[in-house]
């Protein structure tokens, strides 16, 4: 099978905060930029939550909470999170912002536009960095469009979950490897329970690896923090780039990228055998 992207990878908020410090796990942030390269398309979270706290730490309190809150917070923390990307980033590669909302994956112009914008990274050296673009997204007003859109359409994207923007890029690139990278090492039937990682979820064609998917996605429960989908929503994001081919490994971030593709470490591989 052919692949036009090698790897589409992701990272959650949780998983780049050093949270005995309040403040961006520079390391493991500094060790995963290292080994980035062209021919990587890189999802990264974490502007909110690095721009909240960036903004305590100079106010010395908080925003009051609500949706001008996030905003504010995401304005703050995406030059914060571009500006460590392309501090630790090998100099020889281009660092590039991308920043996507939920139109641009429900409107086949702008999706064939940041496709093409995508595909060109690898061949002019450069490793895009994508992010939903909280600051200029409003929850209402995004929800009133996503509804218009639905009565017009069979699927329709939302993406203010990463690990729904990091598996409608997979699609739209064709990854040959989904990474999602959690705070934790994959799937489990129990989550209370480390014993119990599923570490592969597989099937001999598209139709039973739904449906494997779909069995695995009853043991899920919770999240690692107030507003995300958790696992159950993992499973469900990533089961159409892994029906269309694409390996999905959901791992641990405290694991170096040549670790967890080599299978040298303890993860959640999803694939059609």
């Amino acid at each position: 099978m052919k692949f036009d992207v090698e790897l589409v990878g992701k990272i959650g908020s949780m998983a780049l905060i050093d949270k005995h410090d309040n403040m961006i796990d520079y390391t493991r942030v500094a060790r995963l930029s290292r080994e980035l390269r062209p021919g990587y398309i890189w999802i990264s979270s974490g502007a909110t939550e690095i721009g909240r706290l960036d903004y305590i730490m100079r106010a010395g309190h908080e925003l009051p909470a609500g949706e001008d809150a996030k905003t504010d917070y995401a304005a703050q923390g995406q030059a914060i999170l571009m500006q460590t990307y392309r501090q630790y980033v090998d100099s020889k590669y281009s660092v590039r912002q991308i920043l996507v909302e939920h139109h641009h994956f429900n409107d086949e112009v702008k999706r064939e536009h940041i496709k093409k914008l995508l595909l060109r990274c690898k061949d002019q050296n450069a490793i895009p960095i994508v992010n939903y673009n909280d600051a200029v997204s409003q929850s209402e007003n995004r929800r009133m469009e996503i509804s218009a859109l639905a009565k017009s359409q069979a699927v329709v994207h939302e993406c203010i979950d990463n690990d729904e923007t990091a598996s409608l890029v997979a699609c739209l690139v064709h990854a040959k490897t989904l990474l999602i990278l959690t705070s934790v090492d994959g799937i489990y039937t129990d989550p209370r329970d480390p014993s119990t990682l599923i570490e592969e979820i597989a099937g001999k064609n598209d139709a039973e690896l739904l449906d494997a998917i779909e069995h695995y996605k009853r043991f899920c429960e919770g999240a690692s923090r107030e507003g995300a989908g958790g696992a159950k929503a993992k499973l469900e994001y990533v089961k159409e780039a892994a029906a269309q081919g694409t390996e999905v490994l959901i791992a641990n971030a405290r694991y170096s990228l040549r670790e967890i593709l080599a299978g040298d470490v303890r993860c959640t591989r999803i694939h059609i055998r």
